[in-house]
């Protein structure tokens, strides 16, 4: 009873927070549905770490450090960058690369829409964070977790669990966060644009060297993307080839899932309540709605300026698709085309167009490293 009473007297106020900081992911996760995979875990996580002197993560005792849990977790799966990795091969199997190889031109958005990171790597310079953390809170801005996850703790950034929390949380929050900026910046009529049905043949061997030449393509571009599109790539094809099935479905389901399930238990050794409760987490958090608002914003006025020179009108929503949260950003883009218009199927421009911004997250990824690694 005396050790129960003691262990309680060394319970802080910052942990109780935590816990409803736990609460409010788990809530989000089975209430809402907010990539419970990930939130799940991420939430029960950051409730055991918190718990006093929690054995889930290292503790001295009598001048003896024991390393818990999640502190090996940490240090076997994201500490080398092995977590997002092994998370890319599930993401690239997922990826039906079709649309964009029908309509390279597509492949723009996905450049264009990552503005918002290199705009958001110079605000927060501004606001006093060093150059690295700078950086890995600007990756944010990509709405890819396995690339947020890999940069940053690529750079040992102090912030590494508010980034993660970020980043996830505004893929899940593409419904509620895009809408709003696309309508702002474009008009009634720019939305009823009506685009050309995209064709969706596509042979066998472009789709089989589509991932090969994009990862030599970008291994010579920016040489510190290689492990991060190589493995996505590597993913694509084992969809591709047509003699590995059971393996591609293997990596979209299992291997997918359970790495995302490690993923979110083991964020959770960056969101002690030492680390994770102060100014500085919330600033990271407001900078990185930043970067996603700029990225969408960036894809979006790309697609106005386009269609000054073009004959054939894009539909300028497609822009906003250029982000890496696949497939959320085409779905909503889909739904506000025929919103506007009943026949207005944007759907496989729009997939198209994130699909290129899977790839080009990942790159941008390789060039903050190549920049300031």
């Amino acid at each position: 009873m005396d050790a129960l009473f003691s262990n309680v007297g060394n319970l802080q106020w910052q942990q109780v927070v935590m816990w409803f900081i736990g609460g409010l992911l788990i809530w989000l996760a089975i209430k809402k549905g907010m990539e419970p995979t990930l939130l799940l875990p991420m939430g029960f996580g950051a409730i055991l770490v918190n718990l006093p002197l929690s054995g889930a993560v290292t503790q001295i005792y009598d001048g003896v450090a024991e390393t818990g849990a999640i502190d090996l977790l940490f240090d076997a799966g994201i500490a080398n960058e092995l977590f997002p990795l092994l998370l890319f091969i599930g993401i690239g199997a997922m990826i039906d690369f079709g649309p964009l190889l029908s309509n390279p031109r597509l492949m723009l958005f996905g450049a264009a829409a990552q503005f918002g990171i290199f705009f958001t790597l110079g605000l927060a310079c501004l606001c006093g964070f060093d150059l690295k953390d700078a950086a890995s809170i600007a990756i944010i801005g990509a709405a890819d977790g396995p690339t947020s996850i890999f940069v940053a703790n690529y750079f040992q950034s102090n912030y590494l669990g508010a980034i993660i929390v970020a980043a996830y949380s505004y893929m899940a929050l593409v419904p509620i966060v895009q809408p709003p900026v696309i309508r702002l910046l474009t008009t009634k009529k720019e939305r009823q644009i009506r685009m050309d049905a995209a064709s969706s043949h596509v042979s066998k061997t472009a789709r089989i060297l589509f991932p090969i030449v994009v990862t030599m393509i970008a291994g010579i571009v920016s040489p510190r993307s290689v492990a991060l599109i190589g493995f996505l790539m590597f993913g694509n094809l084992l969809r591709e080839c047509g003699v590995l099935d059971s393996l591609s479905q293997t990596a979209q389901n299992v291997l997918a899932n359970l790495v995302t399930l490690m993923l979110g238990l083991t964020v959770a050794a960056r969101m002690q309540a030492d680390a994770f409760l102060n100014p500085r987490t919330l600033l990271v958090l407001g900078l990185g709605l930043v970067a996603f608002v700029a990225d969408t914003a960036g894809g979006v006025l790309f697609a106005k300026v386009l269609n000054l020179f073009l004959k054939k009108k894009i539909n300028p929503m497609i822009g906003a698709t250029g982000i890496s949260a696949f497939p959320m950003s085409a779905r909503v883009v889909h739904k506000m085309g025929l919103q506007e218009d009943n026949q207005n199927f944007l759907l496989m421009h729009a997939v198209g167009a994130n699909v290129s911004g899977q790839i080009a997250s990942v790159i941008a990824g390789g060039l903050i490293l190549n920049f300031f690694g």
